[in-house]
């Protein structure tokens, strides 16, 4: 396998410029060399898979992004069929049958807004509201694609993991 690892971002996206310069950076400070695609829609998944492929990419980073987030299923089915280990911050790629997802929880975050609702619908003024944001982070290993990929998860890893899925 390839040691290249590749970051696939929404060009669309003004906020992955700071994702991406990150990614970058965090690479070239332990030697790591980065490939970087761009996806805005559907239509650029493929070419974005293909470049990959294209440049022998070993494992692949996909950044948390509305649209990439949407396309969940799309990205599992295209990494599939190229032995391609990726990571997405939601726990829906890893359902979709993603390797890996590591994020914020979506739950704990609509707990939050729920609990936002409530206050308000109470008489709140939203603007008295402290901000609040969710900090539960949640880590998820789909062993059937780590199977089907090759790799074996270390026990360490799969005993952080908040959820595996068999």
């Amino acid at each position: 396998m390839s040691a290249l690892i590749g970051v696939l971002a929404n060009h669309d996206n003004r906020g992955m410029n700071e994702i991406v310069s990150g990614a970058q950076a965090a690479a070239e400070s332990v030697g790591q060399k980065i490939v970087i695609v761009h996806a805005g829609k559907e239509s650029e998944l493929e070419k974005s898979f293909a470049e990959i492929t294209r440049q022998d990419v070993g494992a692949l980073m996909i950044c948390a992004d509305p649209f990439l987030n949407n396309a969940c299923e799309t990205l599992a089915e295209l990494a599939a069929p190229r032995n391609m280990p990726a990571i997405h911050a939601l726990h829906e790629y890893t359902a979709a049958g993603g390797l890996m997802s590591y994020g914020a929880s979506i739950t704990d975050a609509l707990r939050i807004a729920g609990q936002y609702a409530g206050q308000i619908l109470k008489g709140a003024k939203a603007a008295d509201l402290p901000v609040q944001r969710s900090v539960k982070i949640e880590l998820s290993i789909n062993l059937k694609t780590a199977k089907a990929l090759g790799l074996t998860i270390p026990a360490t890893l799969l005993a952080r993991a908040d959820e595996v899925i068999e």
